[in-house]
């Protein structure tokens, strides 16, 4: 039982999709299979288009993981991946490959060459090669509570919601609070200066960074085994230090400790306020004051 997509960010109606897959496989008595594609396909179609990236590979198989998928199968997305025709998908990847005894996908969903195949092809291939073919609409997967909370299921609306600072609405889209993940590399030692010393993220190239502003987050580390830790986070270019380079930094609350070198990720949960210009150092450390008490105000305690 196969179902096929990037899943970038495995939002509400894809995690709904894969799970259909996971209890059909189930009762059909074989595996569940989540095949993915990395790179995105659009980077590899038109260079220079890839859209930002709201899960890494790892974080995505870990999602994916844990809604009970037996299967994380990655397709590296080539230019000969590219222009294989729909049957040729079809035949060498879900057939020969596979050996799918039905696939689901979203009603939206396109394959081959020029994206040609649609879902109402691949029911006609499955009837030809032995597979079902279903198509599901991802918009209405949570339809009721969809309409009671006027929430959107797509990774497009997600990114939208991020790129504007709105990390509430992009939460009620994922299911959980959008994640940003990088390795702690040097600053310029200036919140160390100030009196709030930050962890300076250095992300991966496409990752989907939240607007520039302040906001409340929760850390953790890799080697920490899940602990989370309440952060207050920068992200933005520093205008009152005059700074060009767009950063993201984040002061770990109660807790002193050089994070150098370490994977860590942030899970944004609500934005504080905008990047504001001060005159002074000491307007900018009173306001830091003010993020610290909001950010501990709305996450409590550690968890």
């Amino acid at each position: 039982m196969v179902t096929i997509g990037v899943f970038d960010g495995v939002h509400r109606g894809h995690q709904e999709l894969i799970s259909r897959t996971v209890r059909a496989a189930a009762e059909r008595g074989v595996p569940s299979v989540v095949l993915t594609f990395d790179p995105h396909p659009s980077e590899v179609i038109r260079p220079g288009s890839h859209p930002a990236q709201l899960t890494t590979l790892r974080r995505k198989a870990e999602l994916v993981e844990g809604l009970g998928v037996d299967v994380f199968c990655v397709l590296p997305f080539t230019l000969e991946l590219s222009r294989l025709t729909a049957h040729e998908f079809v035949h060498e990847v879900l057939v020969d490959k596979l050996h799918a005894a039905a696939v689901i996908v979203g009603e939206n969903f396109t394959f081959g060459a020029k994206a040609a195949g649609d879902v109402e092809l691949l029911r006609t291939l499955g009837k030809r090669f032995g597979f079902v073919a279903q198509g599901a609409e991802l918009q209405g997967l949570l339809a009721q509570e969809q309409a009671d909370n006027d929430i959107t299921f797509s990774s497009t609306y997600v990114r939208s919601c991020i790129d504007a600072g709105d990390v509430v609405a992009a939460s009620e889209a994922l299911g959980r609070p959008h994640r940003l993940e990088g390795i702690v590399v040097r600053g310029d030692g200036r919140g160390h200066d100030l009196g709030y010393p930050t962890a300076n993220l250095s992300t991966p190239r496409f990752a989907a960074v939240p607007a520039d502003g302040v906001y409340s987050a929760w850390f953790t580390r890799s080697s920490d085994s899940g602990r989370r830790l309440r952060a207050a986070v920068s992200v933005g270019t520093n205008p009152t230090f005059s700074g060009r380079e767009r950063t993201v930094e984040a002061f770990v609350l109660d807790i002193d400790e050089d994070f150098y070198g370490q994977h860590v990720a942030l899970d944004f949960v609500a934005k504080l306020r905008d990047q504001v210009r001060f005159p002074t150092s000491e307007g900018l450390v009173a306001q830091i004051d003010e993020d610290v008490a909001r950010t501990r105000e709305l996450l409590g305690g550690q968890a």
